[in-house]
């Protein structure tokens, strides 16, 4: 799907606006992740994460996730929005979009090799916006994907379906001290 290009206007949800918020909300999951009116995104692109959001292993703190895609890989836009940057004028992130979506939040896709919109338009979910590169300090294709509510990065995984909880459950469940079975066993034994 190619991005519909018209000049930007108020977003669903936005004061100006008369239609509902076009984010479906979700329920709080078993998993903790999502509360109530948290929007659901969709996936921009589909691949393994490589890095997380939060502290990294080099000590800096990660303010989204990166995924890794090969190159050329359709990026769809998570979500209905006006692209408010689309440009290479931040060095560290190469090739950049930024889109801008009701109540307030910031989606973010960096590394692109090619950009398919322009600051102004008007995307629906699924639009292609971008091609996966390795610009900026990428050294290998990927996506570098961030949301942001009120300026500030949010969890990216907490408003992805699927296997987004899933993921995080395997990070959470790996962090919980295993049971060594062979002290179990030796310990039945002994009883």
């Amino acid at each position: 799907m190619q991005p519909v290009h018209t000049p930007a206007k108020a977003l669903p949800g936005e004061i100006g606006s008369t239609k509902a918020t076009p984010m479906t909300a979700r329920s709080p999951s078993a998993d903790g992740l999502a509360t109530d009116a948290t929007p659901v995104f969709a996936w921009p692109v589909h691949g393994k994460i490589l890095s997380h959001f939060g502290s990294r292993a080099n000590g800096e703190k990660g303010d989204g996730i990166d995924i890794a895609v090969p190159e050329d890989t359709p990026i769809q836009a998570a979500e209905d929005g006006v692209v408010i940057y689309a440009g290479s004028g931040l060095k560290q992130f190469g090739n950049l979009v930024l889109v801008r979506h009701p109540n307030n939040y910031v989606t973010v896709y960096a590394h692109a090799k090619e950009l398919n919109v322009a600051r102004g338009d008007y995307v629906k979910r699924g639009d292609l916006i971008a091609k996966s590169g390795r610009t900026g300090y990428a050294s290998t294709p990927q996506l570098y994907f961030e949301v942001r509510k009120d300026n500030a990065a949010v969890n990216p995984l907490r408003f992805l379906p699927g296997k987004a909880s899933q993921t995080t459950r395997n990070r959470l469940d790996s962090l919980k001290p295993r049971r060594n079975d062979s002290n179990v066993a030796r310990t039945e034994s002994q009883n």
